[in-house]
This record gives structure tokens, C-alpha cells and sequence, in this order.
């Protein structure tokens, strides 16, 4: 009797998971969507993205569309490498990246904004933003090197400045790369010990690394006043940079409107003939082959 109780409960069970079958994933590896990334997935995904890229970038040209990328996130974020992934097959005549270093006594006497206007994308250019206006939310804010009201009177006219970059034609996204506080540590900590990166780490990075509830605060603050509908902050998780970059490369790619151009079939040339030229004997001073 006892096996039949078991095996009634069984067909039932069987019943109930034909009914309602678990997605395979979640059979199979339930966090496999989360596993870190191979190399080799990560350079085959990013090639056939970089191929859209280029796509991208002969329409923008072609229709002359002027788009402009705003990339902003505390230290160690991943905003450099995000930078680097988008633009490292494209033209730099094309996409343009715009990293302003501290105003000069100059720019600081001007409008906040005037020094970044000038940076704004013409016919046919995408113009990257690593950091942008919104140093005054952030970094000027929290530590201290803007008063409060000039933050807030930055706050108040942000939206209003950027609806008049759309309406003037301008494709303008915003993106905040969130990382979390262990990660951020893990990264920071890597500059510090790898002769590779210890140009990344500044000492206003160590100092506003301290700072971190001070940032969450003003990060806060920024998108409740410019976090707009006709222009919106898109945030990215980027604890995993590999993901956190592909998947920004998509959006980028679903919010600018582009087609693939058709293009004429290239073949070489013939080579001139040699004729009369001799191989000189100059001295050519080449740089010693060690490898």
C-alpha cells in the first residue's frame, strides 16, 4: 500500500510539472545568466557589437544625427573601460570623447555651463562625456567645492538646459554606472597595487572614497530634479564591467535610430611597376627587435 501512496504522489507531481514546467535555466544552472563572462564570450559579443557600432557611425554621419553620450558614477565605476570598449573600432573624428580637466580661474568666473556647451555634438558627430555637467551634483558638491546653492541652482536649471539641447536636435543619453561598495573597494584597491593603474587613483579619489553615504546622498538628489522624460537617466549595474559594458553598447545602439548603409564591393588596385627605382642604401636607424 505504501508504494502505491508514493507512486500515486509521484504521477501527481509529474502531472504538476508538466502543467507548470521550470524555465531551463533554473533547471539547469539557476545563476548560469549571472556567471562571469568568458574572455572569448565577452571578445566575440563585443566584436559583433563594434560591427554595429561602425554601422551606427556611418549613418550618423550619412543623416548627419548629432548625438551626445553623458557617462557618469563614482570612482571605479567602470566609466573609463566603458569608454574605451565603445570607442576602440570606431573613428575619433566621429565619436568624440570629451574628459574636461578643472576649470581654469577663467572658467570658473563664466556660466557653469558655458564651458560644456561649447563641447556639444555638430551634424554627424557623438560627442562621449566622461563626466560631465554633473560634476556640480557630485564631486563639486561633496566635497565642498561649490557652495550649496550654486548645487541646487545647478539642479533647478539642468532640465531646462538639456531641453533645449533635445529640441534643438541633439539625441542626448545619460547613463549612471552603479557599482556597490565592495566592488568599488576591490577596484580601488587594484590601483593601488598594480603599476598598471596607479594613474586612475588620485587623492580626491581616496578622499570621496570615504565619502560614499555623502555621494548616495547627492546622487539621489540629482535624479529627483533631472531625471526628466525627455532626458531620463538610464542606471547600469557595473559590478560585472564586462556585462555592464555590452549591455550599455546595446542600449546605445536601440535608442539612436540608424540603417546599414549599402557598401560598394573594394578591391586592391594593381601595384605600379617597379620601373627604374633601386632600394636605397640610407642608413634606416630601426628600434632594436628584442621580441
Amino acid at each position: 500500500m505504501a508504494r502505491k501512496k508514493q507512486s500515486k504522489k509521484q504521477e501527481k507531481a509529474k502531472a504538476a510539472e508538466a502543467r507548470n514546467p521550470a524555465p531551463k535555466a533554473s533547471r539547469a544552472k539557476p545563476d548560469a545568466a549571472n556567471a562571469p563572462l568568458t574572455n572569448k564570450e565577452y571578445a566575440k559579443t563585443l566584436k559583433d557589437l563594434h560591427g554595429e557600432l561602425v554601422q551606427l557611425q556611418e549613418w550618423v554621419k550619412h543623416a548627419g544625427l548629432k548625438v551626445c553620450i553623458i557617462f557618469e558614477g563614482r570612482d571605479g565605476a567602470g566609466k573609463g573601460g566603458t569608454i574605451k570598449a565603445i570607442t576602440e573600432r570606431v573613428s575619433p573624428r566621429v565619436f568624440r570623447v570629451v574628459a574636461l580637466p578643472a576649470p581654469t580661474d577663467r572658467q570658473k568666473s563664466q556660466m557653469y555651463l558655458q564651458r560644456y556647451i561649447s563641447y556639444l555634438p555638430a551634424a554627424g558627430e557623438i560627442v562621449i562625456f566622461d563626466r560631465s555637467w554633473y560634476n556640480r551634483a557630485g564631486v563639486e558638491r561633496v566635497m565642498g567645492f561649490c557652495t550649496e546653492e550654486q548645487a541646487k541652482r545647478f539642479l533647478a536649471a539642468a532640465p531646462l538646459v538639456e531641453k533645449a539641447i533635445v529640441e534643438s536636435g541633439i539625441i542626448l543619453l545619460k547613463y549612471w554606472l552603479e557599482v556597490g561598495p565592495n566592488e568599488q573597494t576591490r577596484r580601488l584597491e587594484a590601483r593601488i597595487q598594480d603599476g598598471r593603474k596607479v594613474w586612475k587613483l588620485s587623492p580626491m579619489d581616496l578622499k570621496s572614497y570615504s565619502r560614499w553615504f555623502d555621494y548616495s546622498r547627492a546622487r539621489d538628489d540629482m535624479f529627483k530634479a533631472t531625471d526628466s522624460s525627455w532626458a531620463p537617466w538610464f542606471v547600469v549595474r557595473s559590478d560585472d564591467k564586462k556585462r555592464a559594458r555590452l549591455n550599455i553598447i546595446r542600449h546605445i545602439l536601440g535608442q539612436v535610430p540608424y540603417e546599414a548603409l549599402p557598401r560598394e564591393k573594394v578591391e586592391l588596385p594593381k601595384r605600379q611597376k617597379q620601373g627604374d627605382y633601386k632600394e636605397t642604401n640610407y642608413p634606416f636607424k630601426f628600434i632594436p627587435e628584442t621580441s
